[in-house]
């Protein structure tokens, strides 16, 4: 886990390195201000005694120990910033990894993850190690320097007075230990629980025309407050335990303070073996201190360390998640036209499913030729299609284009050479000139004038303030559902591509602009094999050949002539809706 975090750190190794290096130096300056204070008051207690006081000595230390306390203050600016520089360029390079790995996710890895889930993960996580990277680089360096030096320096002074520390710092981390063991779980169980905060946000934003429309507004007030209810529940018990650890610090230091007065204060009038003069204890009691803010240091790098566990484990899994359409060793990067083969296909979106989406399926469509496939909801149309332009893999079988399986082509030259209008209509923000170009980002103004055009998105577009320069808002808001559908066929056509799909992708224009918008395609784009999902008859009625989809099978393949006289499921469909007037419209 922690190799696979720390390839994201790259370029900002230096900075990564050069500060615990700099916050040695700061600590070894804080050991020698008590070394130096000892001396001075060891003159002091000559004097007292009858020597003469030595000024110069004195003055020299104490300039040693201002030089020495500066020197520090630099070491921990320095150090101050090279964390800051080196843990926000190892998140900024951490969201960047976790983001391009998602990109080349296939639909089946992202079935893996919810939205708000990959949301919290490249968000709140990545900000949760970020913090704790930070801190170790600081402190994981400096305080065991601290406490090392510190440890030394008490038995330099008096061994039996170093026992006492010791002691002391052991029962500290056994109850640091307890705490982050039991804490653990708790942050782990409140990550996933921010995953269910995030999904009721995202939910109610994306469709809050619906929840005003049904006045909804007081139930989706009432999921919010129980998602951010269990966030706090799991929180808090995970900071009831982590307040255990630094009353206990403070605790342990004022209890070693007081031991460390009581057993030198004996030793010096001789009630305890050993040799400790008053300002020895003195100086004990400075580096018991930074013995014991050693440990302070270990337990809140420790506190960080533990609240980002579960983050890093959760970073890791977008990471190491690897694509489940393997790319060919020697891609072909042409396709020579639109010809479509399904050799004996069958396909479930999961391994471990219990059934096949597809069953069976062989069919072959020429270059060129105008399919329409339409069927019950569930019966497979979109899973069959999705197949082609390699969004998911066969489970067995083959998909072949232009004669080669799909799996042997460069992935974008495959997906370039198909088009797809998706059932859900997705425009993105910025202007109408902006999203056609997602089609073909050097698209001229003729381009876009003859795509529009064949999607019958002209004469809408026209009346647009600032035409192609108008800004359609966020998700396309400025725009209705039929005018986003033409968009979107204006934006695949920009493509040019051997194959266009159009799943259901003209269910909210009216019948008359639909009808024109396939004319258009079978004129302007002879060459280009042309599939249509579609729930009504009139929209596939004129196509070369349809098929009839039945629980994942072909149930028919044939004309609209022939397969009214030959197939019950089409015949019902095209009766019940010529009964409902849809064909006389």
């Amino acid at each position: 886990m922690i190799k696979t975090l720390l390839k994201s750190v790259r370029e900002y190794k230096k900075p990564s390195i050069l500060c615990p290096i700099v916050m040695v130096g700061e600590a070894v300056m804080e050991i020698l201000i008590p070394f130096f204070m000892a001396e001075i008051l060891d003159k002091f207690e000559d004097y007292i005694q009858g020597f003469p006081l030595d000024i110069n000595y004195i003055i020299i230390r104490a300039l040693i120990m201002i030089l020495c306390a500066v020197f520090a203050l630099l070491c921990g600016m320095w150090g101050a910033k090279l964390a800051a520089d080196a843990s926000c360029g190892f998140a900024r390079n951490l969201r960047q990894d976790m983001y391009d790995n998602i990109q080349t996710y296939s639909f089946a890895n992202i079935d893996n993850f919810s939205t708000s889930s990959l949301i919290t993960r490249i968000t709140t996580d990545v900000t949760n190690v970020q913090n704790a990277y930070q801190m170790s680089i600081r402190m994981l360096v400096r305080a065991p320097i601290l406490f090392v030096t510190s440890t030394v320096m008490t038995i330099f002074i008096e061994p039996k007075m170093a026992l006492i520390f010791i002691g002391a710092a052991v029962v500290l981390g056994i109850v640091i230990a307890v705490c982050m063991f039991r804490v653990v779980p708790y942050f782990r169980t409140m990550f996933k629980k921010y995953d269910n905060l995030n999904s009721v946000v995202q939910e109610n934003l994306t469709a809050i025309r619906v929840v005003k429309s049904y006045v909804r507004e007081e139930r989706e007030i009432e999921k919010m407050q129980k998602a951010s209810g269990e966030v706090y529940k799991y929180s808090v018990k995970a900071e009831r335990i982590l307040t255990i650890m630094m009353p206990s610090v403070t605790l342990t230091l004022f209890i070693v303070n007081v031991i460390n007065l009581l057993v030198g204060s004996n030793m010096f009038l001789g009630n305890i073996e050993g040799n400790v003069e008053p300002t020895d204890i003195q100086t004990l009691i400075q580096y018991s201190a930074q013995i014991l803010s050693g440990v302070i240091m270990v337990a809140m790098c420790l506190n960080f360390i533990s609240l980002s566990k579960g983050s890093m484990d959760r970073i890791c899994e977008v990471l190491n998640e690897k694509s489940t359409l393997p790319k060919s060793e020697n891609p072909v990067k042409d396709i020579k036209n639109g010809d479509i083969k399904f050799n004996k296909v069958k396909f479930a979106y999961t391994q471990k499913a219990d059934k096949y989406i597809l069953t069976g399926i062989d069919l072959h469509i020429s270059a060129g030729e105008t399919i329409g496939i339409i069927g019950a909801t569930g019966s497979g149309k979109t899973s069959l299609v999705s197949l082609i332009p390699r969004l998911y893999d066969v489970t067995e079988g083959t998909v072949e284009v232009g004669g080669v399986d799909v799996k042997n082509y460069d992935m974008d030259v495959l997906r370039n050479g198909v088009a797809m209008v998706l059932q859900k209509n997705v425009l993105f923000s910025g202007t109408v000139a902006e999203n056609l170009r997602w089609g073909d980002e050097n698209a001229t103004e003729d381009d876009l004038n003859f795509a529009v055009k064949q999607a019958c998105a002209d004469e809408f577009i026209e009346r647009l303030p600032g035409g192609y320069n108008y800004d359609l808002g966020q998700g396309g808001v400025n725009v209705s559902g039929g005018q986003k559908q033409r968009l979107c066929i204006a934006r695949a056509l920009l493509k040019k591509p051997k194959i266009i799909i159009f799943d259901d992708s003209t269910s909210a224009v009216d019948t008359k602009t639909d009808a024109k918008i396939r004319e258009s395609l079978i004129k302007y784009a002879p060459e280009t094999t042309k599939i249509i999902i579609a729930q009504r008859i009139t929209s596939v009625q004129d196509a070369d050949r349809i098929i009839v989809m039945d629980e994942g099978k072909i149930s028919g393949v044939g004309t609209h002539e022939e397969l009214i006289k030959n197939n019950a499921i089409y015949k019902e469909v095209y009766e019940s809706q010529h009964k409902g007037g849809e064909e006389s419209e």
